[in-house]
């Protein structure tokens, strides 16, 4: 789950990690009550939204005055913003955060990752920061600086010097950041997240360190003990088939491609779109109906995937062991006689309850094509897709 960058910094506030002074508006008529707050002459502007990219769309704005940054506000509520990290329809802009300016003499770059190679969490710093911070990752990757941390020994000061080491800090500035390195790895232990960038970290005019920006990604799969942090799901920001599918459990995707996937498992739904790629197609979606399906989120996850208007065929491939064939074949008739296809169906179905399953979709009456062969119903549906 993402949070916004206003979210991500009230947390940094909450951890005692410097950043700037910011106020959050929803709406023209309550700029200019909450911006006296803060205690500044010259304002920065920015659309909240689950993307980067944000200041080349004109998303970010320096203002210097409320008037500007009512007409900012004006603009952008209820808009949506494109970036390069969003599709051509953008993400709706429901908030503005509005903070002080802040003169900034050098941008920096700090991160955490879960790193699952050396199952440790990482952190990584730059003296780089900035807007193009991935073109540095890709091309200097000698100016990226690495740490793991021990998760039971914790964070070690001799971590935290060699990353100061590397952002060239000065001694007053590499106490400041020894203190942010610990308040943030604890806030990424406490609350169970997979993600944290700060970008940029910067020096600021009396040099001293803040966080300018601040993008956090949390393990969905914690969210369960993260109450306080579910609260903060804004779910406009997120893709629309995927929300529906997460309401039944199943784990969806978008993709690009137009065959459209239903697996069960998530490494057989990996080789199935493998295959289809292999076979000179492109899987519409990554789709994993688990192990505790029954007919009803079937179905529903049928109609996900004919609602993608790409979608120009589908492939179903299932193993039966924990899933009955049969309760799957059953979600498939009831989807296909409640929207109705007129696409190619294409199913496999192996395992479990499979000849109760095939005796289903033959006395359907459906068009469904049946083929045993993963390897040539992967090639069907990439011939009846074109």
């Amino acid at each position: 789950m993402n949070l916004h960058e206003y979210q991500a910094k009230t947390l940094f506030k909450e951890y005692d990690i410097p950043t700037t002074n910011f106020v959050v508006v929803d709406s023209h008529d309550d700029v200019e009550n909450k911006v006296q707050q803060l205690k500044t002459n010259k304002w920065v502007a920015k659309a909240q939204v689950h993307a980067g990219g944000r200041g080349k769309a004109g998303g970010v704005k320096v203002l210097d005055s409320i008037e500007e940054i009512e007409t900012f506000v004006k603009y952008w509520i209820g808009k949506n913003l494109i970036t390069y990290q969003t599709d051509e329809i953008g993400q709706p802009v429901s908030t503005i955060l509005v903070e002080e300016c802040t003169n900034i003499i050098k941008e920096l770059y700090l991160g955490i990752v879960i790193d699952r190679s050396s199952q440790s969490i990482v952190v990584m710093a730059s003296p780089d920061g900035g807007v193009d911070i991935e073109a540095i990752a890709e091309n200097s990757p000698e100016r990226i600086f690495k740490v793991p941390i021990d998760l039971i020994a914790g964070p070690k000061r001799e971590d935290a010097l060699f990353l100061a080491k590397g952002l060239a800090l000065s001694d007053e500035q590499v106490e400041q950041f020894v203190k942010i390195f610990n308040n943030l790895i604890q806030l990424f232990i406490d609350k169970d997240l997979a993600l944290v960038e700060i970008n940029p970290l910067i020096i600021d005019e009396s040099k001293k360190l803040k966080c300018l920006d601040g993008k956090i990604n949390v393990d969905s799969n914690a969210l369960y003990r993260q109450q306080d942090i579910l609260k903060m799901r804004d779910t406009s920001q997120e893709e629309e088939r995927e929300l529906k599918a997460s309401e039944w459990d199943l784990n969806y995707i978008a993709l690009d491609g137009n065959i459209g996937c239903m697996v069960n498992g998530a490494g057989l739904a990996m080789g199935t779109m493998d295959i289809i790629k292999s076979s000179g197609g492109l899987p519409a979606n990554f789709l994993d109906v688990g192990g505790s399906v029954n007919k009803e989120s079937v179905s529903e996850a049928f109609k996900i995937i004919l609602s993608d208007k790409k979608v120009k065929a589908i492939l179903i491939n299932i193993f039966g062991g924990i899933v009955k064939c049969d309760v799957v074949a059953e979600g498939i008739i009831k989807a296909v006689e409640e929207v109705g296809v007129n696409i190619p169906v294409i199913v496999r179905l192996k395992g479990n309850n499979s000849e109760k399953a095939q005796i289903l979709l033959e006395t359907s009456s459906l068009n469904i094509i049946s083929e045993s062969d993963l390897s040539k119903a992967a090639l069907k549906a990439v011939e009846l897709s074109r």
